[in-house]
Protein backbone atom coordinates (compact mmCIF):
# COMPACT_ATOMS: atom_id res chain seq x y z
CA UNK A 1 0.00 0.00 0.00
CA UNK A 2 1.43 3.39 -1.00
CA UNK A 3 2.18 5.67 1.94
CA UNK A 4 0.67 9.13 2.12
CA UNK A 5 2.77 11.99 0.78
CA UNK A 6 3.79 14.37 3.57
CA UNK A 7 2.26 17.84 3.53
CA UNK A 8 4.29 20.88 4.58
CA UNK A 9 3.92 21.63 8.28
CA UNK A 10 5.16 24.71 10.10
CA UNK A 11 8.83 24.69 11.06
CA UNK A 12 8.81 28.02 12.89
CA UNK A 13 6.20 27.17 15.53
CA UNK A 14 4.64 24.21 17.31
CA UNK A 15 1.89 22.49 15.30
CA UNK A 16 -1.83 22.61 16.02
CA UNK A 17 -3.66 19.27 15.73
CA UNK A 18 -7.42 19.41 15.27
CA UNK A 19 -9.58 16.55 16.62
CA UNK A 20 -13.15 15.91 15.57
CA UNK A 21 -14.80 15.16 18.92
CA UNK A 22 -14.15 16.07 22.54
CA UNK A 23 -14.42 12.83 24.52
CA UNK A 24 -11.89 10.84 26.52
CA UNK A 25 -9.83 9.80 23.50
CA UNK A 26 -9.34 13.44 22.50
CA UNK A 27 -8.58 14.20 26.14
CA UNK A 28 -5.80 11.60 26.27
CA UNK A 29 -4.43 12.79 22.92
CA UNK A 30 -4.19 16.29 24.40
CA UNK A 31 -2.44 14.96 27.49
CA UNK A 32 0.16 13.27 25.27
CA UNK A 33 0.54 16.40 23.14
CA UNK A 34 1.53 18.75 25.95
CA UNK A 35 5.09 17.52 26.60
CA UNK A 36 5.86 17.81 22.88
CA UNK A 37 4.57 21.38 22.60
CA UNK A 38 1.70 20.29 20.35
CA UNK A 39 -1.53 22.26 20.68
CA UNK A 40 -4.75 20.25 20.42
CA UNK A 41 -8.00 21.90 19.36
CA UNK A 42 -11.31 19.99 19.37
CA UNK A 43 -14.54 20.48 17.43
CA UNK A 44 -17.67 19.79 19.51
CA UNK A 45 -21.33 20.71 19.23
CA UNK A 46 -21.12 22.70 22.45
CA UNK A 47 -17.82 23.69 24.13
CA UNK A 48 -19.33 22.81 27.50
CA UNK A 49 -19.60 19.21 26.26
CA UNK A 50 -15.81 18.90 25.97
CA UNK A 51 -14.11 17.04 28.80
CA UNK A 52 -11.73 18.71 31.27
CA UNK A 53 -8.51 19.80 29.61
CA UNK A 54 -10.28 20.42 26.30
CA UNK A 55 -12.80 23.15 27.13
CA UNK A 56 -10.29 25.99 26.73
CA UNK A 57 -9.47 25.08 23.13
CA UNK A 58 -12.86 23.72 22.10
CA UNK A 59 -14.50 25.14 18.97
CA UNK A 60 -18.30 25.06 18.61
CA UNK A 61 -19.47 23.09 15.59
CA UNK A 62 -21.04 19.80 14.57
CA UNK A 63 -18.31 17.31 13.56
CA UNK A 64 -20.78 15.92 11.00
CA UNK A 65 -21.48 19.31 9.38
CA UNK A 66 -19.30 19.82 6.26
CA UNK A 67 -19.30 23.62 6.62
CA UNK A 68 -18.28 23.50 10.30
CA UNK A 69 -15.60 20.89 9.67
CA UNK A 70 -14.12 22.80 6.72
CA UNK A 71 -13.90 26.00 8.76
CA UNK A 72 -12.31 24.10 11.65
CA UNK A 73 -9.80 22.39 9.34
CA UNK A 74 -8.56 25.73 8.03
CA UNK A 75 -7.52 26.71 11.54
CA UNK A 76 -5.30 23.69 12.28
CA UNK A 77 -2.22 22.12 10.73
CA UNK A 78 -3.41 18.50 10.75
CA UNK A 79 -6.89 17.05 11.30
CA UNK A 80 -7.62 13.72 12.97
CA UNK A 81 -10.59 12.14 14.76
CA UNK A 82 -11.43 10.29 17.95
CA UNK A 83 -14.10 8.04 16.44
CA UNK A 84 -14.78 6.64 13.00
CA UNK A 85 -18.44 7.64 12.79
CA UNK A 86 -17.97 11.10 11.22
CA UNK A 87 -20.13 11.71 8.14
CA UNK A 88 -18.17 11.11 4.90
CA UNK A 89 -19.38 14.44 3.51
CA UNK A 90 -17.79 16.25 6.46
CA UNK A 91 -14.51 14.38 5.99
CA UNK A 92 -14.54 15.15 2.27
CA UNK A 93 -15.07 18.84 3.03
CA UNK A 94 -12.06 18.75 5.35
CA UNK A 95 -9.82 17.21 2.70
CA UNK A 96 -10.89 19.83 0.17
CA UNK A 97 -9.44 22.58 2.38
CA UNK A 98 -5.93 21.23 1.81
CA UNK A 99 -5.37 20.57 5.51
CA UNK A 100 -4.07 17.01 5.89
CA UNK A 101 -6.72 14.61 7.20
CA UNK A 102 -5.12 11.59 8.85
CA UNK A 103 -6.30 8.90 8.61
CA UNK A 104 -7.39 9.88 5.12
CA UNK A 105 -10.90 9.88 3.72
CA UNK A 106 -10.48 6.62 1.78
CA UNK A 107 -9.21 4.69 4.81
CA UNK A 108 -11.85 6.05 7.19
CA UNK A 109 -14.83 5.49 4.91
CA UNK A 110 -13.64 1.96 4.17
CA UNK A 111 -13.43 1.08 7.87
CA UNK A 112 -16.74 2.86 8.63
CA UNK A 113 -18.53 0.20 6.59
CA UNK A 114 -17.76 -3.02 8.41
CA UNK A 115 -18.62 -5.14 5.40
CA UNK A 116 -16.26 -3.18 3.13
CA UNK A 117 -13.68 -3.44 5.92
CA UNK A 118 -14.11 -7.20 5.93
CA UNK A 119 -13.85 -7.40 2.15
CA UNK A 120 -10.55 -5.47 2.26
CA UNK A 121 -9.15 -7.93 4.78
CA UNK A 122 -10.28 -10.89 2.67
CA UNK A 123 -8.67 -9.39 -0.46
CA UNK A 124 -5.44 -9.08 1.51
CA UNK A 125 -5.62 -12.78 2.38
CA UNK A 126 -6.23 -12.18 6.08
CA UNK A 127 -8.37 -14.58 8.14
CA UNK A 128 -11.88 -13.51 9.13
CA UNK A 129 -15.05 -15.35 10.06
CA UNK A 130 -17.09 -16.39 6.99
CA UNK A 131 -19.62 -13.70 6.16
CA UNK A 132 -21.97 -12.25 3.56
CA UNK A 133 -23.79 -8.98 2.91
CA UNK A 134 -27.54 -9.52 3.26
CA UNK A 135 -30.59 -7.62 1.99
CA UNK A 136 -33.44 -9.68 3.42
CA UNK A 137 -34.01 -12.30 6.14
CA UNK A 138 -34.02 -15.08 3.56
CA UNK A 139 -30.38 -14.27 2.80
CA UNK A 140 -29.50 -14.92 6.44
CA UNK A 141 -31.36 -18.22 6.40
CA UNK A 142 -29.53 -19.33 3.26
CA UNK A 143 -26.19 -18.42 4.83
CA UNK A 144 -27.02 -20.29 8.05
CA UNK A 145 -27.98 -23.38 6.07
CA UNK A 146 -24.43 -23.38 4.70
CA UNK A 147 -22.56 -22.61 7.94
CA UNK A 148 -24.97 -23.75 10.65
CA UNK A 149 -26.72 -21.88 13.44
CA UNK A 150 -26.03 -19.70 15.38
CA UNK A 151 -25.01 -16.77 13.19
CA UNK A 152 -24.20 -13.15 14.07
CA UNK A 153 -26.17 -10.41 12.35
CA UNK A 154 -24.37 -7.05 12.25
CA UNK A 155 -25.01 -3.52 11.10
CA UNK A 156 -22.57 -2.32 8.49
CA UNK A 157 -22.36 1.13 10.14
CA UNK A 158 -22.36 2.58 13.68
CA UNK A 159 -21.75 -0.60 15.63
CA UNK A 160 -19.59 -0.52 18.79
CA UNK A 161 -19.48 -2.03 22.30
CA UNK A 162 -21.89 -4.74 21.18
CA UNK A 163 -24.42 -2.24 19.84
CA UNK A 164 -25.59 -3.07 16.33
CA UNK A 165 -25.00 -6.84 16.66
CA UNK A 166 -27.30 -9.75 17.42
CA UNK A 167 -26.53 -13.44 17.81
CA UNK A 168 -29.29 -15.43 16.11
CA UNK A 169 -29.45 -18.91 17.60
CA UNK A 170 -32.20 -20.39 15.45
CA UNK A 171 -34.55 -19.55 12.55
CA UNK A 172 -37.38 -18.51 14.84
CA UNK A 173 -35.19 -15.77 16.38
CA UNK A 174 -34.31 -14.16 13.06
CA UNK A 175 -37.37 -11.94 12.58
CA UNK A 176 -36.90 -10.09 15.87
CA UNK A 177 -33.17 -9.55 15.30
CA UNK A 178 -33.74 -8.36 11.73
CA UNK A 179 -36.41 -5.90 12.85
CA UNK A 180 -34.25 -4.50 15.66
CA UNK A 181 -31.17 -3.99 13.50
CA UNK A 182 -32.79 -2.56 10.36
CA UNK A 183 -34.18 0.52 12.12
CA UNK A 184 -33.44 3.57 9.92
CA UNK A 185 -32.84 1.23 6.99
CA UNK A 186 -29.45 0.16 8.27
CA UNK A 187 -27.50 -2.15 5.95
CA UNK A 188 -26.60 -5.54 7.42
CA UNK A 189 -24.23 -8.43 6.97
CA UNK A 190 -24.06 -11.84 8.58
CA UNK A 191 -21.16 -13.85 9.96
CA UNK A 192 -20.69 -17.39 11.13
CA UNK A 193 -20.57 -17.56 14.92
CA UNK A 194 -17.00 -17.86 16.23
CA UNK A 195 -16.76 -20.09 19.33
CA UNK A 196 -13.63 -18.25 20.35
CA UNK A 197 -11.45 -19.18 23.28
CA UNK A 198 -10.08 -15.70 23.98
CA UNK A 199 -10.34 -12.16 22.63
CA UNK A 200 -7.07 -10.52 21.62
CA UNK A 201 -6.17 -7.04 20.43
CA UNK A 202 -3.16 -5.29 18.99
CA UNK A 203 -2.55 -1.57 18.63
CA UNK A 204 -0.37 -0.64 15.68
CA UNK A 205 0.66 2.83 14.51
CA UNK A 206 1.79 3.57 10.96
CA UNK A 207 3.76 6.66 10.02
CA UNK A 208 3.73 8.70 6.84
CA UNK A 209 6.95 6.96 5.78
CA UNK A 210 5.42 3.50 6.27
CA UNK A 211 7.25 2.82 9.56
CA UNK A 212 5.20 0.84 12.08
CA UNK A 213 5.12 0.65 15.86
CA UNK A 214 3.44 -2.58 16.96
CA UNK A 215 2.36 -2.81 20.58
CA UNK A 216 2.20 -6.05 22.59
CA UNK A 217 -0.63 -8.48 21.93
CA UNK A 218 -3.15 -8.09 24.74
CA UNK A 219 -6.05 -10.15 26.01
CA UNK A 220 -9.28 -8.23 26.48
CA UNK A 221 -11.98 -9.43 28.87
CA UNK A 222 -15.51 -8.38 27.89
CA UNK A 223 -18.62 -8.04 30.04
CA UNK A 224 -21.96 -7.32 28.35
CA UNK A 225 -20.05 -6.59 25.11
CA UNK A 226 -18.03 -3.81 26.79
CA UNK A 227 -14.31 -4.11 27.47
CA UNK A 228 -13.85 -4.70 31.20
CA UNK A 229 -10.16 -5.52 31.47
CA UNK A 230 -7.00 -5.63 29.36
CA UNK A 231 -4.00 -7.82 30.20
CA UNK A 232 -0.70 -6.80 28.63
CA UNK A 233 0.95 -8.74 27.28
CA UNK A 234 -1.56 -11.54 26.97
CA UNK A 235 -0.39 -14.87 28.41
CA UNK A 236 0.13 -16.50 25.03
CA UNK A 237 2.61 -18.84 23.37
CA UNK A 238 5.20 -16.91 21.37
CA UNK A 239 3.93 -18.39 18.11
CA UNK A 240 0.38 -17.13 18.75
CA UNK A 241 1.60 -13.66 19.75
CA UNK A 242 3.81 -13.42 16.66
CA UNK A 243 0.92 -14.43 14.40
CA UNK A 244 -1.30 -11.75 15.97
CA UNK A 245 1.38 -9.08 15.51
CA UNK A 246 1.86 -10.07 11.89
CA UNK A 247 -1.89 -9.91 11.23
CA UNK A 248 -2.10 -6.44 12.79
CA UNK A 249 0.71 -5.15 10.59
CA UNK A 250 -0.90 -6.66 7.52
CA UNK A 251 -4.27 -5.15 8.43
CA UNK A 252 -2.97 -1.59 8.67
CA UNK A 253 -1.28 -2.01 5.29
CA UNK A 254 -4.46 -3.43 3.75
CA UNK A 255 -6.41 -0.37 4.87
CA UNK A 256 -3.67 2.10 3.95
CA UNK A 257 -4.08 3.91 7.24
CA UNK A 258 -1.78 6.50 8.82
CA UNK A 259 -2.02 6.77 12.60
CA UNK A 260 -3.28 4.31 15.20
CA UNK A 261 -5.33 1.23 14.39
CA UNK A 262 -6.96 -1.10 16.90
CA UNK A 263 -7.13 -4.67 15.59
CA UNK A 264 -9.57 -6.90 17.47
CA UNK A 265 -9.14 -10.65 17.06
CA UNK A 266 -10.55 -13.99 18.16
CA UNK A 267 -8.33 -16.89 19.25
CA UNK A 268 -10.18 -20.08 18.32
CA UNK A 269 -9.95 -23.40 20.21
CA UNK A 270 -7.74 -24.85 17.46
CA UNK A 271 -5.34 -21.90 18.06
CA UNK A 272 -6.16 -20.19 14.78
CA UNK A 273 -6.66 -16.41 14.90
CA UNK A 274 -9.30 -14.52 12.94
CA UNK A 275 -9.64 -10.74 12.73
CA UNK A 276 -12.95 -9.53 14.12
CA UNK A 277 -13.03 -5.76 13.59
CA UNK A 278 -10.80 -2.72 13.10
CA UNK A 279 -10.93 0.71 14.77
CA UNK A 280 -9.06 3.46 12.85
CA UNK A 281 -8.03 5.45 15.92
CA UNK A 282 -6.58 5.20 19.38
CA UNK A 283 -8.49 2.51 21.21
CA UNK A 284 -9.59 1.38 24.66
CA UNK A 285 -7.44 -1.75 24.43
CA UNK A 286 -4.36 0.51 24.27
CA UNK A 287 -4.98 2.73 27.30
CA UNK A 288 -2.46 0.71 29.31
CA UNK A 289 0.28 2.09 27.04
CA UNK A 290 0.20 5.45 28.87
CA UNK A 291 2.04 3.99 31.87
CA UNK A 292 3.29 0.70 30.48
CA UNK A 293 5.05 1.62 27.22
CA UNK A 294 7.94 3.87 26.33
CA UNK A 295 5.75 5.77 23.88
CA UNK A 296 1.98 5.55 24.34
CA UNK A 297 -0.53 4.89 21.57
CA UNK A 298 -1.65 8.52 21.95
CA UNK A 299 1.79 10.02 21.48
CA UNK A 300 2.54 7.71 18.56
CA UNK A 301 -0.75 8.62 16.88
CA UNK A 302 0.22 12.29 17.11
CA UNK A 303 3.71 11.56 15.83
CA UNK A 304 2.25 9.60 12.92
CA UNK A 305 -0.27 12.22 11.77
CA UNK A 306 2.39 14.94 12.01
CA UNK A 307 4.91 12.92 10.00
CA UNK A 308 7.31 12.67 12.93
CA UNK A 309 9.38 9.54 13.76
CA UNK A 310 7.49 6.95 15.78
CA UNK A 311 8.49 6.12 19.35
CA UNK A 312 9.18 2.73 20.88
CA UNK A 313 6.12 0.59 21.77
CA UNK A 314 8.19 -1.56 24.14
CA UNK A 315 6.83 -2.10 27.64
CA UNK A 316 8.61 -0.60 30.64
CA UNK A 317 7.47 -3.36 33.02
CA UNK A 318 6.94 -7.11 32.59
CA UNK A 319 3.16 -6.80 32.88
CA UNK A 320 0.30 -4.31 33.00
CA UNK A 321 -3.45 -4.58 33.54
CA UNK A 322 -6.05 -1.94 32.72
CA UNK A 323 -9.56 -2.06 34.21
CA UNK A 324 -12.33 0.16 32.83
CA UNK A 325 -14.42 2.15 35.27
CA UNK A 326 -18.04 1.97 34.12
CA UNK A 327 -21.14 3.73 35.33
CA UNK A 328 -23.38 1.55 37.48
CA UNK A 329 -26.46 3.66 36.78
CA UNK A 330 -27.81 7.12 36.09
CA UNK A 331 -26.56 9.74 38.48
CA UNK A 332 -23.67 11.99 39.44
CA UNK A 333 -20.33 11.55 37.72
CA UNK A 334 -18.16 12.13 40.79
CA UNK A 335 -17.05 8.70 42.00
CA UNK A 336 -17.79 7.25 45.40
CA UNK A 337 -14.71 5.64 46.92
CA UNK A 338 -12.14 7.74 45.07
CA UNK A 339 -10.12 8.57 48.18
CA UNK A 340 -9.82 4.90 49.13
CA UNK A 341 -8.81 3.95 45.59
CA UNK A 342 -6.13 6.65 45.52
CA UNK A 343 -4.58 5.02 48.59
CA UNK A 344 -3.95 1.71 46.77
CA UNK A 345 -0.18 1.56 46.12
CA UNK A 346 0.69 1.24 42.44
CA UNK A 347 -2.78 2.04 41.07
CA UNK A 348 -2.86 4.76 38.41
CA UNK A 349 -6.36 6.21 38.24
CA UNK A 350 -7.68 8.08 35.20
CA UNK A 351 -11.02 9.88 35.57
CA UNK A 352 -12.46 11.45 32.43
CA UNK A 353 -14.54 14.09 34.20
CA UNK A 354 -17.79 13.39 32.37
CA UNK A 355 -20.84 15.37 33.45
CA UNK A 356 -23.06 12.41 34.34
CA UNK A 357 -22.98 8.66 34.79
CA UNK A 358 -25.15 6.10 33.02
CA UNK A 359 -25.08 2.33 33.13
CA UNK A 360 -22.14 0.97 31.13
CA UNK A 361 -20.73 4.40 30.28
CA UNK A 362 -16.93 4.58 30.35
CA UNK A 363 -16.10 6.99 33.15
CA UNK A 364 -12.42 6.26 33.60
CA UNK A 365 -9.89 3.48 33.95
CA UNK A 366 -7.24 2.13 36.32
CA UNK A 367 -3.85 0.84 35.22
CA UNK A 368 -1.30 -1.05 37.31
CA UNK A 369 2.15 -2.41 36.47
CA UNK A 370 3.68 -5.52 37.97
CA UNK A 371 6.33 -8.16 37.79
CA UNK A 372 3.55 -10.55 36.73
CA UNK A 373 0.07 -10.23 35.31
CA UNK A 374 -1.36 -11.57 38.56
CA UNK A 375 0.37 -8.84 40.57
CA UNK A 376 -0.76 -6.07 38.22
CA UNK A 377 -4.31 -7.40 38.07
CA UNK A 378 -4.61 -7.60 41.84
CA UNK A 379 -3.61 -3.93 42.20
CA UNK A 380 -5.82 -2.68 39.38
CA UNK A 381 -8.87 -4.64 40.52
CA UNK A 382 -8.41 -3.59 44.14
CA UNK A 383 -8.56 0.09 43.19
CA UNK A 384 -11.30 -0.30 40.58
CA UNK A 385 -13.58 -2.19 42.96
CA UNK A 386 -13.50 0.73 45.39
CA UNK A 387 -14.89 3.21 42.85
CA UNK A 388 -18.58 3.56 41.96
CA UNK A 389 -20.36 5.97 39.62
CA UNK A 390 -24.05 6.79 39.54
CA UNK A 391 -24.77 5.62 43.08
CA UNK A 392 -25.68 7.65 46.14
Amino acid sequence: MTVQAPSPLPRDRFPVVGVLGGGQLAQMLAQAAGPLGIAVRVLVKEPDHALPGLVETAVRGDPNDPTAVAAFARGVDVLTLENEFIAPAALAAAEQTGTPLRPGLAAITLVQDKWRQKEALIRAGLPTAPGRAVNRPEDVTAFAQETGWPVVLKRRHFGYDGKGNATVDAPDALAAAWSALTVNKAGLYVEAFCPFERELAVMVCRGLDGARAVYPVVESIQRDHICHKVRAPGALPDTIAETARRLAESAIEAIGLVGALGVEMFLLPDQRIVINELAPRVHNSGHYTIEACRCSQFENHLRAVLGWPLGSPDMTAPAAVMVNLLGQGDGPAYPLGLEAALAVPGARIHLYGKAASSRGRKMGHVTALGATLAEAETIAEQAACLIAFGER
